[in-house]
């Protein structure tokens, strides 16, 4: 008997040396999607391991590409499928699309369309918001307010709201961009609607309102839910503040008004880490907030704009969120300087000008990542580079997807302003003309 026991003990050991030396190897190779607009946390961190440590010489070899039509749109990623939005236009049939391809391969799995023209809405390029996808359904949000829940595997529509007919939208000048939000069983939106509808949260099930929150216009920002003092707080920066909710019932924990402008021009989404809250805007310039712990309020540690948009302090961003890490904030100014600050006080710590041509509204994307970010530039470049307070370091750079002239056409020979996935060890991109993957595995 005690023989056995020991020859089991020793078999068991054996067993568990076996899983200790094959688990991070497991964990490494583990897929993570990106479901939603910045990913499975919102916060634009890729958390995937196992890739490349340099881009190839010239252009990075595809996997795939499919035709697809206009569209700011950034691709999701979800259970081995793609999702995308565009805007097609054949004369005078005006659609827009909600695409679902199959993320290995590219193959067209299905495609949902519905008549949609685009009345007073500039830069009428495509769709804006980035398809939500949760518990086997997509969330899609179209430019004038078309809000629908499809079946994620199929593509059959659960449910079609006209928001905009609805709540009577004050559409914004470039329509509305308010990637879906999922909180729980509410599907949660800014869209600028009349009688406090600023925000709404609707049964995501259903699409039935369940409350409505502000009399604000709407900006373009999609909203995020944090945690302070022990809560779960929906921040939203609208047209006319960023204000903290709670996010079952659109009840006000703070507020804060935020510069009015000729212009409500507010694209980026708020930034959180840990106790600060950073927003920062090509007009309104950038705004840095202390998160009280012990009960739902903020202070404003920090307030830097300069007296124009080519005369900047600290970073008014166009449309591109900045990273918050530590004690320092980096992002890409008005005019594409990358920059870095003292994020406990706003102060510029340096400046490049190198990275990005210098032009107004130049965007960048800044995708963290173990402990280098991948930069995708709007010339539809794809950078691997570490940001430091010592400065920016550039390991290498290569040409991912052509810039199409549609979503900029008065300033630009072409731009890729989309938010790429990074999913499955591989990034999604769009253009005007088509959806590209690309394997980043090592």
């Amino acid at each position: 008997m005690c023989v056995r026991t020991g020859f089991n003990t020793w078999k068991l050991m054996l067993l568990l040396l076996i899983i200790a030396v094959l688990l991070p190897s497991t964990a490494e190779c583990q897929a993570d999607d990106w479901p939603q607009w910045r990913g499975p946390r919102r916060d634009g961190v890729w958390r995937e391991v196992g890739l490349v440590g340099r881009m190839p010489d010239g252009a990075i070899p595809l996997l795939w590409k499919v035709e697809i039509a206009g569209g700011y749109s950034g691709p999701t990623v979800a259970d081995g499928r793609v999702y995308v939005s565009d805007r097609h236009v054949d004369g005078n049939d005006q659609y827009e699309r909600i695409h679902c391809f199959d993320s290995r391969d590219g193959d067209s799995l299905w495609s949902h369309r519905y008549e949609r023209p685009y009345i007073d809405v500039a830069h009428d390029a495509g769709p804006r918001a980035s398809v939500t996808i949760h518990d086997q359904r997509a969330y899609a949000l179209g430019t004038m307010g078309d809000l629908l829940c499809l079946d994620a595997a199929r593509g059959t529509v659960h449910w079609h709201q006209d928001l905009n007919s609805t709540f009577n939208v004050r559409m914004p000048i470039w329509g509305l961009a308010c990637s879906p939000l999922i909180d729980g069983e509410l599907v949660i939106l800014q869209i600028g609607g009349d009688n406090g509808a600023c925000l709404v949260g609707l049964d995501r099930i259903t699409g039935k309102m369940r409350w409505k929150a502000l009399d604000d216009e709407a900006s373009y920002s999609s909203p995020l839910v944090i945690e302070q003092a022990g809560r779960r707080v929906l921040v939203c920066w609208t047209g006319s503040r960023i204000v903290g909710l709670d996010p079952s019932n659109g009840k006000i924990y703070w507020q804060y008004r935020t510069p009015q402008t000729k212009w409500v021009r507010g694209a980026a989404s708020p930034v959180w880490h840990e106790d600060r809250l950073l927003i920062s805007g090509f007009f309104t310039g950038a705004m840095m907030f202390h998160l009280r712990q012990d009960k739902p309020e903020v202070k404003l540690l920090w307030h830097r704009m300069g007296p124009d948009e080519q005369h900047t302090d600290g970073l008014q961003t166009s449309i591109a969120e900045p990273i918050l890490s530590g004690d320092y904030v980096y992002g890409v100014d008005s005019f594409g300087q990358l920059r870095c600050l003292d994020a406990n006080t706003g102060d510029r710590v340096w400046e490049n000008l190198d990275v990005i041509p210098q032009q107004r509204w130049s965007t960048l994307r800044l995708i963290p990542q173990a402990q280098r970010v991948w930069v995708f530039t709007e010339l539809g470049e794809l950078a691997i580079a570490r940001l430091t307070p010592d400065g920016y370091e550039e390991t290498s750079r290569a040409q991912l997807i052509r810039p199409t002239q549609l979503q900029e056409p008065t300033r630009r020979k072409g731009v890729c302003w989309a938010y790429p996935a990074f999913a499955d060890q591989c990034v999604f991109a769009r253009n005007d003309e088509e959806l590209v993957c690309a394997s980043l595995k090592q």
